[in-house]
């Protein structure tokens, strides 16, 4: 259900980059403390210290009032700067540790001699979230408000399992993600790390984020556990095929292991002994994410279970696949030209519900590790509401369609500001 388009991407690829030189030559800035990692930090970025402006003056009254300063507060200064458009000068105090901040900048400001006082502040800049040299070309997860939900839940801690074809363990964005790896076809084995679609759906759910590497997955501190239970006929071929026999295995082998989230990016028939499992596995709690078979404009199936939470094609812009089609309910996920894992150790931008899915999969993870109560039905509901509207130009006459969004997901679970 991916469809490859001609861009490609190896791991190896240097996307382009930033230099920012801090200071000039000869101005180096002077550090005395290190923060958690060891590192330096420059005396600008310190904690506890304020700003005070003195009013216009000479350099002389300057020197006396901060030394006056000094001594009636117990102040050590840290720092001084003029700042010329403005007139005046900027003393830099840093109050000790175990003395009440608000009382220092309550006793400074009465003070006549103190023009103003604040503290120095600490500011972020706007990039991008992670440091994976792709993540500027992942349109879907920025779409959903992924990199922003990171803020509050990577998926640490919860298990997804991705039934199948094979998955290449050894990616570099991978391998810290995929805990177990499990094959039900026989002679799966021996192309099991060679398999595309499902290194590309596991890519999409858990690439690690801030590794420098490539890209970064919906929930990137997911436990995928790799349950091989399809095979591409070539290792050239972009479809690949399952069985009854394999599925129903594979399905019953996550049932026993106790995983919280099952992604299943495939469809078919009606099958009623893999509708049999899907009914055991959501009784116990698993959350299960299919695929929509949206080529004849229908669900397909398991996307077609009531138990199950479908998803389809979507984006910003109102490009669905499932428009005018006579099921109006699936959820709405990012699927057109993503950039995901593919093997040997690349990335490639494919397209298909296989992907969509994988994103909502990804963000049930979310939710789960900040609240592992959450039944299927209560993840599906909070999917559904928070879920943002989009213009359908193509289809304007039915409920506007909503594309799934992880940032606002875990704003409505936490009681969270509103999302930016």
């Amino acid at each position: 259900m991916i469809r490859s388009w001609l861009r490609r991407l190896h791991w190896f690829a240097l996307v382009g980059g930033l230099l920012v030189v801090l200071g000039c030559a000869g101005l180096q800035p002077q550090v005395t403390r290190s923060d958690d990692e060891g590192r330096q930090v420059p005396k600008q970025l310190q904690t506890r210290q304020v700003i005070v402006t003195l009013a216009p003056a000479s350099p002389e009254h300057w020197a006396s009032i901060t030394a006056a300063l000094a001594q009636t507060y117990d102040l050590p200064q840290t720092g001084g700067f003029p700042l010329q458009s403005l007139g005046v000068q900027c003393m830099v105090f840093r109050i000790p540790q175990g003395r009440s901040m608000e009382d220092t900048l309550r006793r400074l400001a009465a003070d006549p001699r103190v023009e103003s006082v604040q503290i120095n502040q600490v500011f972020q800049g706007l990039g991008n979230a992670h440091n994976d040299p792709y993540a500027t070309l992942q349109h879907g997860a920025h779409d959903i408000g992924a990199d922003v939900a990171h803020r509050w839940a990577t998926g640490k801690g919860v298990t997804v399992a991705v039934v199948d074809t094979g998955v290449e363990t050894e990616h570099p964005d991978l391998h810290e993600s995929v805990v177990r790896a499990v094959n039900f076809v026989e002679d799966g084995a021996q192309t099991f790390t060679q398999d595309r679609h499902g290194t590309a759906v596991a890519g999409v759910i858990a690439a690690r984020a801030d590794n420098a590497i490539g890209i970064f997955g919906i929930a990137p501190e997911v436990n995928i556990i790799a349950v091989k239970a399809c095979w591409h006929p070539t290792l050239a071929a972009r479809a690949a095929r399952c069985s009854s026999w394999s599925l129903a295995k594979a399905v019953d082998f996550t049932i026993l292991l106790g995983v919280r989230v099952l992604n299943l990016s495939l469809a078919g028939p009606s099958d009623p002994l893999l509708a049999r499992l899907i009914a055991k596995a959501v009784e116990q709690d698993m959350t299960v994410v299919a695929a929509v078979l949206e080529e004849d404009q229908t669900l397909g199936f398991p996307a077609s279970l009531e138990s199950v939470i479908a998803v389809c094609t979507g984006d910003r812009q109102g490009q669905d696949r499932m428009a005018g089609g006579k099921h109006p309910t699936p959820l709405r996920a990012p699927g057109s030209e993503i950039l995901t894992t593919v093997p040997p150790y690349t990335y490639d931008f494919l397209s298909g519900s296989s992907l969509a899915a994988a994103h909502v999969s990804g963000i049930a993870a979310l939710l789960l590790e900040r609240q592992p109560t959450l039944s299927p039905a209560q993840i599906e509901a909070i999917l559904r509401t928070t879920s943002q509207p989009v213009q359908n130009a193509g289809n304007p006459t039915p409920a506007a369609l909503g594309l799934v969004n992880a940032c606002n997901a875990l704003g409505q679970l936490l009681d969270l500001p509103a999302c930016p």
